[in-house]
């Protein structure tokens, strides 16, 4: 990650993680999440990477590539996409938005080098250049019942409907829903600007952020759920993340059939366990011996104790579900879109 940034976070008592240079907390991890369930939080997103696509191309070529409508993105608007592989299954998902003719992909940063790799194998002679942004462009999340106060008085742009941008002064700005916004900056005001937001918003790590995207039911593809789903298996349609009346790209004929036959078994699930949940956790049910029921996609400590995950679970054993192995510890399991 951007040392300049490291190093202020690090000043600001920012705690990270020796293996995924994520940002943990900022001393005291049970207050964060305490905060985030009732107050205005700020989180340095260091858990994301990002890619820029630019090129009179762009446009086309990731239409092409993801399973969303790249070619109707205007200014003013983001969305989430998919990319898959051959066989419809999610190698990443992403959050888009333009700034002029230009194209940001937020994605998990796990992913990014890898993904940014495999795109450009794809352009071949398209006229566009992919650029890895993850040190240059900053992102910040903010969310809480202040959080358009705290953005207006940064003089920061506060967009009025989910899913929609604004930019100013080359910080971009996007709502994601009721009470949470990403921000998008250059590393060269991102002190400044956390300064100004940090007056109303208590400084957060990423599993604040992550237990706030269980609340909105919000699955991100990782490294460790890569090419483990089908869009519909973790409710991404529901997000707005497919477009059915689009061309042909990557799995499409896979997910469209998926869609218009019906056969999803599998759902997106939020469990509640007293045990430690991670990305990457095989589910089980004994109602279902000879095969794994499902895998957790991304968890978080809860504000109530425990912890609380986003799952991709085959619904039919939904009611008895087990962490690890048929005999692990059981854990709670409820639809987000029932």
């Amino acid at each position: 990650m951007n040392p300049n940034w490291r190093s202020f976070l690090e000043s600001a008592d920012g705690v990270f993680d020796g293996e995924t240079s994520e940002i943990i907390n900022f001393s005291d991890a049970d207050a964060e999440l305490l905060a985030a369930s009732q107050q205005t939080v700020l989180v340095p997103l260091t858990h994301l990477g990002l890619i820029e696509a630019s090129g009179e191309e762009a446009k086309s070529f990731l239409h092409s590539q993801f399973t969303n409508d790249i070619n109707h993105l205007g200014e003013g608007t983001a969305q989430h996409a998919g990319w898959c592989t051959a066989k419809g299954r999610m190698q990443a998902s992403f959050l888009i938005w333009r700034t002029g003719e230009n194209y940001q992909l937020a994605l998990a940063a796990d992913l990014q080098e890898a993904a940014q790799k495999r795109l450009q194998m794809f352009v071949l002679r398209a006229k566009v250049k992919l650029t890895a942004q993850t040190d240059n462009t900053l992102l910040l999340g903010l969310s809480g019942p202040q959080a358009e106060e705290a953005l207006s008085d940064a003089a920061l742009p506060r967009p009025t409907e989910p899913m929609s941008s604004a930019i100013a002064d080359g910080i971009t700005v996007i709502r994601l829903d009721a009470t949470r916004f990403i921000i998008a900056l250059p590393e060269t005001a991102t002190a400044a600007l956390w300064n100004k937001l940090t007056v109303k918003a208590r400084p957060a790590g990423v599993p604040v952020w992550r237990w706030l995207d269980i609340q909105a039911g919000f699955p991100l593809i990782t490294l460790a759920t890569k090419e483990e789903f089908v869009p519909q298996m973790a409710d991404f349609e529901k997000i707005g993340g497919v477009s059915f009346h689009k061309g042909c790209y990557p799995g499409q004929e896979i997910v469209a059939r998926t869609q218009y036959l019906g056969k999803v078994k599998r759902h997106l699930y939020r469990l509640r366990s007293e045990h430690a949940l991670k990305a990457g956790d095989s589910l089980h049910s004994p109602d279902n011996p000879d095969q794994a029921c499902g895998m957790v996609m991304t968890a978080a400590p809860s504000p109530a104790g425990g912890y609380e995950a986003l799952a991709v679970v085959q619904s039919n054993f939904s009611t008895n579900v087990h962490l690890g192995a048929l005999d692990g510890p059981k854990i709670e399991a409820a639809a987000v879109n029932p």
